[in-house]
């Protein structure tokens, strides 16, 4: 028996696949915190919500609110739950609510250090996991984070899955991308931060280590660690204190730890 096709809401024109093929770097977004947050968030431009007819009632208002908040004045298409899976990824876990949004403008270094005043900020050495690149813009938005920085070449694109680990901080924390990260390390050092980086090798323990003041913390990837000339543009190499049960911690781990010691040292 030939399986049976669920018709798309909308018709045929919603097929089509955003530039960059398949449809997990479309712009659907999913999942209820990353959705309302987009919607909240006027710097998003948001084109089309979808919300299944069984979830209607557990997130319309809260959805509605939130497209107010940021100036949408979308109305919510209510759909069969099949009909919303069909537009988003394979296996998404998305709550019953799906949005098409476009890209967020993505802000040069040059300007968040600008407005960064001395806020911390987090830069992710070859870290190529969307749900834990996901993760840590949600520690960093907890504790303050003024951006994340990624280098583009070794980075997730801010797909749907990278956008729910985020559970609405991507729309809080810039992600910054740069071509090089040593050069963007030295313009990090000449705004005037101090630069951590988290190693297993690290000469100090990170309890131990000096905190205070402008802090950029820089994480490598699991297992990897930090590239030998990242490192070298560290001014500071501390370590997670741990015993020998695991070889290392999740990067998103990681990172949550490593903020929560610098938060701290600002209080």
């Amino acid at each position: 028996m030939a399986k049976r096709q669920h018709r798309r809401p909308g018709g045929p024109r919603d097929t089509a696949p955003w530039p960059g093929g398949h449809r997990d770097s479309a712009p659907w977004l999913y999942g209820l915190h990353a959705v309302a947050a987009a919607l909240a968030n006027p710097a998003r431009r948001c084109r089309r919500l979808v919300v299944a007819a069984q979830s209607r009632d557990e997130v319309g208002d809260r959805l509605a609110a939130a497209a107010r908040a940021g100036g949408h004045g979308l109305t919510a298409e209510v759909a069969d739950r099949r009909d919303l899976e069909a537009l988003l990824p394979p296996g998404a876990v998305h709550q019953g609510v799906g949005l098409l949004a476009e890209p967020l403008p993505e802000p040069s270094l040059e300007d968040v250090l600008a407005a960064a005043v001395g806020a911390p900020l987090v830069v992710l050495d070859q870290a190529t996991d969307p749900r834990n690149v996901g993760a840590v813009l949600r520690s960093a938005a907890a504790f303050g984070v003024v951006a994340v920085v990624v280098q583009d070449r070794h980075a997730p694109p801010a797909t749907a899955a990278l956008a729910k680990a985020a559970s609405g901080a991507l729309e809080k924390v810039p992600l910054v991308r740069v071509t090089n990260l040593s050069r963007a390390l030295d313009a990090i050092k000449a705004a005037g931060y101090w630069i951590t980086g988290l190693d297993g090798r690290g000469e100090v323990p990170l309890p131990a280590a000096d905190l205070a003041g402008a802090r950029a913390l820089v994480l490598g990837a699991e297992g990897r660690g930090l590239r030998r000339l990242v490192a070298e543009h560290c001014d500071t190499l501390a370590r997670i204190p741990m015993t020998d049960a695991v070889e290392s911690l999740n990067l998103s781990n990681a990172a949550a730890i490593a903020l929560y010691e610098l938060a701290r040292h600002r209080t």
